[in-house]
């Protein structure tokens, strides 16, 4: 089978549009937490960020492989969310069900018609996919939820912090406000996200 006369084809075409807006969405994130001085979180999205970046470019680089002359217009009928809003904790909530969505429903969909369809490379990226995303959905699932019940910075026994602004350590049930060595905002400490970190 041909890619451009696939249902894959269409599907790398959505997934690349899913992946650019949430791209993008992340940058509203990010922004967010930097306007809250929530630097350490910033730049955990902004992880995120380059990873939904190069998820989009491995996409369009399969599209661009259906023609060696380029590919002037691709319909699809599909649907995006735009749920959110100018607040950081709903919005931590609204990427995790979002990166949940991928996840479970969309990116197993996509894999199983590409591999159908006899594109197991394709099938491949997707089911790779999958696995991207449900450590995202973790990801902001554990911010959303950390930010909402006050564990963000403060923990039920003694952990070890660091300031990633200047490396800055120290073991307690919870972050300084302010480092002891450069100053920098509670924002700037690791957040913890497993146990192990």
């Amino acid at each position: 089978m041909n890619l451009k006369d696939s249902k894959t084809y269409k599907n790398l075409a959505k997934a690349f549009a899913g992946e650019c807006q949430a791209h993008i969405r992340y940058m509203f994130l990010k922004r967010s937490a930097e306007q809250e001085g929530l630097t350490a979180m910033a730049n955990l999205i902004d992880d995120i960020i380059r990873q939904e970046f190069n998820h989009a470019r491995m996409l369009y680089s399969f599209i661009q492989s259906a023609s060696g002359t380029g590919i002037n217009n691709i319909e699809i009928d599909s649907g995006y969310p735009f749920k959110e809003k100018w607040n950081i904790i709903d919005n931590l909530k609204i990427a995790a069900d979002n990166e949940n969505g991928e996840a479970t429903k969309i990116y197993p969909a996509y894999m199983i018609a590409a591999n159908d369809e006899g594109f197991h490379n394709i099938g491949g990226l997707f089911n790779h996919l999958v696995q991207v995303e449900t450590c995202h959905k973790y990801i902001f699932s554990e911010l959303y939820t950390q930010m909402k019940n006050g564990t963000m910075y403060k923990k039920g026994k003694p952990v070890k912090w660091k300031c990633m602004d200047c490396g800055h350590e120290a073991i307690s049930y919870e972050a300084w406000t302010e480092c002891p060595l450069c100053h920098a905002g509670q924002g700037a400490v690791a957040i913890k996200i497993t146990e192990e970190d």
